[in-house]
């Protein structure tokens, strides 16, 4: 033992150091605490407490000890109030909310251990409904030399410590705890502290597998290889995903150039894209090979050459531009489409966005966004995945011109 406390104090990065010798934020959290406490008393006893843990006095005081550091981390989880569940029933039952606030002005003027001891007896014969040891960390914050703090991995780290099987949910396990745990520290004290936070914190660091001993050895290499296997299925799926957004991708800028070939046009694929295949075929083979674009400065000419597919007419005149999104920003998409737009002034191109049928409700907002609204272009109309997949057949069968694309696009 005496070799991990040694550990746990000259890791830098410990509880130990981040948080237990953290003295200004860990004093003013006891100060903090007491003086909410006080609150929530005077507030059940004047009945003005409430019935919801959200917007209450002991919200605050929860989320002072939450802030804790990540050693408290989810502490204020067990005090939200699940009205499904009725728990923890303190919010809607007032006897049970008297009792609560009894045990904590009972606990907040006393310093005698078996006193307090007495009171969480009394609250737990009351077995108030989904009130467990969570408010051992109340405790904690009003006497730190005789009451430890308690969370899942507090307990996880003294089950392989001293190779016990407590539960969290259970006072009995707690007090079980809390005995092995001062007479462990009165052992150890002139190496750890008065205050239990420095021993809790150590079973806090093995509990969760930031300190390997023998015990949890095969927990931390059993949790790195379930962590690396998930890092592989996740990038497994994401490599999936992308390719099936860049087929997608591909298959939109299909559709399109076959469109408008059938319709008359030129048709340009964005540069980058000529090799892209869509059914066994290349979508440089539907594109023009060079786009005639000296007209414009550079770096508008780069930009153009960039958008993913345009419709030219005989004179190689812009008359639609297209750029399609994925998983992409459909605000940077709309961007790109105005800044085409700006640079085209006077002519009669359409600009379509051209997105999946789920982010419908996304285009819109971006659409009628007041930085796009008040752009001096030409409308951005929009097409969507599905609609223009099912249809783009008829329309290279009866379309004359970009015009037929008004069956499907939509407008903001």
């Amino acid at each position: 033992m005496k070799s991990l406390i040694e550990l746990y104090k000259t890791d830098q990065e410990s509880v130990y150091h981040t948080w237990f010798l953290q003295s200004n934020d860990r004093l003013k959290a006891f100060r903090t605490i007491r003086k909410g406490l006080l609150k929530v008393i005077k507030e059940i006893e004047e009945e003005s407490f409430g019935n919801d843990f959200k917007g209450s006095s002991l919200e605050f005081v929860v989320t002072a000890i939450s802030e804790q550091k990540q050693i408290f981390e989810g502490a204020a989880h067990a005090f939200y109030w699940k009205p499904k569940l009725r728990i923890p029933d303190i919010y809607e039952n007032s006897q049970n909310q008297k009792a609560f606030g009894r045990f904590l002005k009972s606990c907040l003027e006393t310093t005698k251990s078996e006193k307090v001891l007495e009171e969480l007896r009394r609250l737990d014969g009351l077995k108030i409904k989904g009130l467990g040891p969570a408010v051992a960390n109340i405790l904690y914050f009003l006497h730190p030399t005789i009451f430890p703090p308690f969370n899942t991995a507090i307990v996880s780290g003294f089950n392989l410590l001293y190779n016990e099987k407590i539960k969290l949910g259970s006072w009995e396990a707690y007090l079980h705890m809390r005995t092995k745990l001062i007479s462990e520290n009165e052992i150890h004290r002139d190496s750890l502290s008065k205050d239990l936070g420095a021993l809790a914190g150590l079973l806090f660091e093995i509990g969760s597998n930031r300190m390997i001993i023998e015990e949890n050895a095969m927990n931390f290499i059993k949790n790195e290889t379930e962590r690396f296997e998930k890092a592989k299925k996740r990038r497994r799926k994401d490599v999936k995903e992308d390719e099936a957004e860049e087929n997608t991708h591909s298959e939109m800028q299909y559709h399109l150039a076959r469109l408008g070939n059938s319709l008359g046009y030129k048709v340009w694929i964005a540069r980058n894209d000529h090799k892209r295949e869509w059914d066994f075929q290349k979508l440089g083979e539907f594109s023009i090979q060079n786009l005639n674009i000296f007209k414009f400065p550079p770096a508008v000419a780069d930009t153009i050459a960039l958008i993913d597919v345009l419709w030219l007419d005989q004179n190689e005149n812009i008359i639609a531009g297209f750029e399609v999104e994925k998983s992409t920003s459909i605000y940077s998409g709309i961007l790109r489409l105005s800044d085409l737009s700006l640079s085209i002034q006077g002519g009669t191109c359409q600009f379509y966005l051209v997105a999946p049928d789920k982010r419908e409700k996304e285009i819109k907002a971006q659409l009628l966004r007041p930085s796009i609204r008040s752009l001096d272009s030409q409308s951005i109309s929009y097409l969507l995945f599905n609609d223009l997949r099912c249809d783009c057949d008829a329309m290279c069968k009866f379309g004359n011109d970009a015009s037929i694309l008004n069956k499907i696009s939509k407008t903001v």
